[in-house]
């Protein structure tokens, strides 16, 4: 189940959606994968990536965001600590709380 803000009145209202993993408190979902193989699709707090202006972290509540990364070292702060990925390129896509990661595209 996934709560949203109605557009037209602000107001927070369930989806529906009961497939929809329910989030802990200050986490998001993130998956991390390419064509052939999903590296990372977990909750964690907090995702550390290079773009073309530098390093920048994405953290629960993060508005919309879409960028190109470049070569780096992906960094995921989950319960257990730290999951480090070495990538080449990829895109990343923020939206709700879930971030997505395209390797190799």
């Amino acid at each position: 189940m996934a709560v949203r803000q109605d557009a037209s009145t602000g107001e927070l209202v369930d989806d529906g959606d009961k497939n929809t993993p329910q989030l802990e408190p200050d986490m998001m979902q993130i998956k991390v994968y390419s064509p052939y193989k999903v590296y990372f699709d977990d909750q964690a707090y907090s995702i550390t990536a290079v773009n073309a202006t530098g390093p920048f972290d994405i953290l629960k509540g993060h508005h919309r965001f879409l960028t190109l990364l470049i070569p780096c070292e992906l960094i995921i702060q989950t319960k257990n600590g730290e999951e480090k990925i070495k990538i080449s390129h990829g895109i990343m896509y923020v939206k709700e709380d879930r971030v997505t990661v395209f390797l190799d595209v």
